[in-house]
């Protein structure tokens, strides 16, 4: 552990602690390159950090107080090292009144941003060095996102230097905000409206990752699919952005979040289907099987419009691999709502479901609703749960024996000498491998299967 006497003459260290989606991976991500553009290093273990940075989630209440929770911890060591820099961004302090609430609960904190204004992070840790230096009182900026920010936003961000820390994958942001307006969804109220990144500059993003040695590209937006929506070009657009993709040379896959169902076009499912880098793979959100939720959730697609792509993209890629978000719980379900959903869990047979129970987010519509009992909510999503890890155990069983290209992605926790990775049609596999493995492809023997995982050999 460092001493302070010395700390003029000893490196820097940050921290960054991450909650919610890979939106915000990729954005701390941008938060570590301004870091150590200033000089900062990334903390080793074991050392003090001059400077903290909580890049927060309001998706769900549970991510909002484990964020707040964890700022309150940092008191105490606020205390003992009075210069420590603590900074706090993302969707939690856009919401209405939290900067406030920050500022009155945690007086500690020196900087507060929002979702949009990253880039101030180090004029802003600037001015709290300067007020320290010359014994005045911190003039503090809680500068949160609002709509008479500059609009040159993506100008801005473009030259944001980023620190990537997850290798062999590279986050590569397509298009910021959103602009449907789910009724149970804070997102468009903390990240705002929909705003395209230049095309160019994408493409030049992404053959950097290839050039750099990264081997699985993946692509980010609230919704990837209303790409290009924004731009007078029609030409530019979602299916157009992945066949010029597809068109860069070297050995690389290509995955993309989140896309909203009622934009998913017939086009985008060709350049998927007849691409020799974009992955047989796709995460599309259901929410609900029931039409009647479904035009309470303002979603604006139906159970058949929805059966209808999943039709389409198994008629064009057989093999795909089909993940969805349900919610349980939505004010308005029913009991038959509930079953509708269900319904659709068995026909579609979806590889692995990503469930959880309706939290009220303040500021949302269906916040003002008649709320269902937690009690209620419980007992349907453990009936969910069970359902469909049923169906991920059954087609887990199909691949035993199959032999799957693999991107061995890191160690696997909990299993000694083994590494792991993901087939192209996004399941995890486990098989013995060294940390000269991580970073490549491997033909992988699955010899065994348990529930979602698998487990094999390297095939020689």
């Amino acid at each position: 552990m460092r001493t302070r006497q010395n700390e003029s003459t000893m490196n820097k260290f940050y921290k960054i602690n991450t909650y919610g989606c890979q939106m915000n991976v990729h954005e701390s991500e941008k938060v570590a390159g301004i870091l150590e553009e200033m000089g900062y290093l990334a903390c080793p273990e074991g050392e003090s950090a001059d400077i903290i940075v909580f890049n927060t989630c309001c998706i769900r209440d549970t991510a909002e107080r484990r964020a707040l929770g964890n700022i309150g911890v940092v008191k105490a060591e606020k205390k003992t090292n009075p210069d420590l820099i603590l900074a706090v961004f993302g969707c939690m302090t856009q919401q209405e009144g939290v900067a406030d609430t920050i500022k009155n609960r945690y007086p500690y904190v020196d900087i507060v941003l929002g979702t949009r204004n990253i880039a101030m992070l180090k004029t802003e840790i600037e001015k709290v060095i300067r007020s320290r230096e010359t014994k005045k009182k911190s003039d503090k900026k809680y500068r949160c996102f609002d709509r008479s920010m500059p609009t040159d936003y993506l100008e801005i961000d473009e030259k944001t230097p980023q620190t990537r820390t997850s290798f062999p994958n590279a986050w590569v942001n397509i298009i910021y905000g959103c602009n449907n307006f789910c009724t149970y969804c804070i997102v468009p109220y903390v990240r705002d409206r929909e705003l395209s990144r230049d095309m160019s500059s994408v493409l030049d993003e992404v053959k950097k990752c290839v050039n750099d040695g990264y081997k699985e590209i993946t692509l980010l937006g609230q919704n990837v699919n209303s790409y290009g929506n924004d731009i007078a070009d029609k030409s530019v657009n979602f299916a157009n952005l992945l066949k010029k993709i597809d068109e860069i040379e070297g050995d690389f896959r290509v995955r993309f979040m989140t896309s909203h169902p009622k934009d998913l076009s017939d086009e985008v499912i060709d350049a998927m289907a007849n691409s020799k880098h974009i992955c047989r793979n796709l995460h599309l959100p259901i929410q609900s099987g029931s039409d009647k939720v479904l035009k309470d959730m303002n979603r604006r697609y139906t159970r058949e419009h929805y059966l209808d792509l999943i039709t389409k993209l198994r008629s064009a890629m057989p093999d795909i691999g089909i993940t969805t978000d349900i919610m349980v719980g939505f004010p308005t379900e029913t009991e038959e709502d509930f079953e509708d959903t269900m319904g659709i869990v068995r026909e579609v047979r979806y590889s692995n479901a990503f469930t959880f129970i309706y939290s009220p987010r303040k500021g949302t519509p269906a916040a003002k609703m008649e709320q269902i009992p937690y009690a209620v909510k419980q007992a349907r999503i453990e009936k969910l749960i069970a359902l469909q890890n049923s169906i991920t155990k059954e087609i887990s069983n199909d691949y035993i024996n199959g032999v799957y290209r693999v991107l061995c992605e890191d160690f696997a926790e909990k299993h000694n000498g083994m590494v792991c990775g993901r087939t192209e049609g996004g399941r995890l596999v486990t098989f013995p491998g060294t940390a000269d493995d991580i970073g490549k492809f491997f033909d992988v023997e699955i010899t065994e299967a348990r529930s979602a995982s698998l487990f094999g050999k390297k095939k020689v």
